[in-house]
């Protein structure tokens, strides 16, 4: 039989101290019933002697100090876990909150997780198609990978998110595939963006959604990504599932944990986050991976929004410490009215060179991506010379490059937002491209390549 405590010490935020608590463990969960009747439930977050300080998800408004009743329950916080989540959208904490009824669990687990043994981690190979050309041909995501995209606040990372879940997909491998979508600190507008968008493209069906407001307690905003990654990993290992977790927006995530450590009083380090930033970041992106024996996958691509569009920002630069690679979302694209606005020079798959070529994508891939980066980059330099001397004064390859850089952005990189290009397809454009520029600036591919996939002049021009 479980002791129940009546009253409270001290109410500050979203954290309560009771005193005289006995025979209670670090992250338990406890269940606080109001004068109401109403219960919410908390976890315990310290313990000094028998003071124990508690932190209240769904907030503290409404609590009495003298009549809240307190009961600690012996298991840390769990989440309701069964295959029929997919289809289903959920609160942050991982509460039904579609008006289908309850889920009838096939299991509980804790949202924190078991850390995976490095020594089974299976080395990431095939890749995922999302039919963004700028991804699948240039930063092509692995299965397995955690790859970020980092954009800024008011551009159009919500379309691409909400684009890779319609068309993600694994080819030729065996097993489902599913999504696990969780939205932090999102806007009633957003979420109901995300939430018929899914639905008006059928997506719904293989998505798991959990769906935290910005109205809602920034307590329950730290455990949504848990309780998401917790739901990944039951699917991708005891279901054998493939299963991409889209995370956004993970600086929404690190405020509240900025929130919740300064009424915590802990001592802030850079730009007020807490000191163990890093290992919080990192407690969340080493979940993706896969197993050896295990035929299931967890892959990761957090979208977070740079405040002021500074990639040197604590959240971009500690994410990049921890993740293979980023996709960079460029405000001076979008303002030209190119979607998506992927900055291709700045964004890198640190994995993709293991997982694309041929037996996985296609023979040509790894030299067109090089040969197509290094032209691009060709462009920036014939762009930056432009802008000194005019571009009537440019060499003629210089010149070509800049046709090249225009035609790269409105027809590589840009594309509708229901538009689900094949690799095959995003590939073939790369070539017709290049092939606009001379054969010996092409330093990147070998001859038999070039020979069997460069189109000449004329077969161009018919192409156009």
């Amino acid at each position: 039989m479980r002791v129940e405590y009546v009253g409270l010490s001290e109410v500050n935020g979203p954290l309560v101290a009771l005193d005289g608590v006995k025979n209670v463990s670090f992250d338990e969960v406890c269940e606080i019933t109001l004068e109401s009747g109403q219960k919410r439930l908390g976890r315990v977050i310290m313990i000094d002697g028998e003071r124990v300080v508690v932190q209240v998800f769904e907030g503290t408004k409404g609590l009495s100090l003298e009549n809240a009743h307190t009961r600690f329950l012996g298991r840390p916080m769990e989440i309701s876990l069964s295959k029929e989540m997919l289809g289903r959208i959920f609160s942050g904490a991982g509460r039904p909150i579609d008006s289908l009824g309850e889920l009838f669990p096939d299991e509980r687990r804790n949202i924190n997780g078991t850390a995976i043994n490095p020594v089974s981690r299976k080395y990431p190979r095939s890749c995922i198609y999302t039919g963004i050309s700028a991804i699948d041909g240039m930063s092509t995501l692995i299965r397995g990978q955690k790859l970020p995209i980092f954009s800024g606040s008011g551009m159009s990372h919500n379309e691409v998110a909400a684009q890779m879940v319609r068309q993600a997909k694994v080819q030729d491998e065996e097993g489902e595939f599913a999504i696990v979508f969780a939205a932090m600190g999102v806007k009633n507008d957003t979420a109901e963006f995300f939430r018929r968008d899914f639905e008006e493209s059928g997506a719904l069906q293989r998505v798991v959604m959990f769906v935290n407001l910005a109205s809602d307690p920034i307590i329950e905003r730290i455990l949504t990504p848990r309780c998401a990654l917790t739901t990944a990993e039951y699917l991708a290992f005891k279901h054998n599932m493939h299963v991409l977790v889209i995370m956004t927006d993970m600086t929404s995530y690190c405020e509240a944990l900025r929130e919740f450590s300064s009424s915590k009083g802990e001592i802030p380090s850079r730009k007020g986050y807490p000191g163990y930033l890093y290992s919080d970041l990192a407690s969340l992106y080493e979940r993706a991976g896969m197993i050896e024996g295990i035929q299931g996958s967890v892959t990761q691509v957090p979208v977070l929004t740079m405040p002021n569009d500074d990639i040197t920002h604590p959240i971009p630069d500690l994410t990049g410490y921890i993740t293979e690679g980023q996709i960079v979302l460029d405000r001076s694209l979008e303002q030209k009215g190119v979607y998506p606005p992927i900055a291709v020079l700045p964004s890198l798959s640190r994995l993709m060179k293991d997982g694309i070529g041929k037996g996985y994508t296609r023979e040509d891939h790894p030299s067109l991506s090089n040969q197509l980066f290094a032209s691009y980059a060709n462009v920036q330099e014939a762009r930056s010379l432009a802008s000194v001397i005019g571009e009537d004064e440019l060499s003629d390859l210089d010149k070509k490059y800049m046709v090249f850089g225009r035609r790269f952005e409105e027809e590589f990189i840009k594309q509708a937002t229901d538009e689900n290009r094949t690799i095959d397809q995003t590939l073939d454009i790369g070539w017709r491209l290049l092939s606009e520029l001379p054969k010996d600036a092409l330093d990147r591919i070998d001859a038999v390549l070039l020979k069997k996939y460069y189109i000449e002049e004329e077969e161009n021009a018919i192409r156009g």
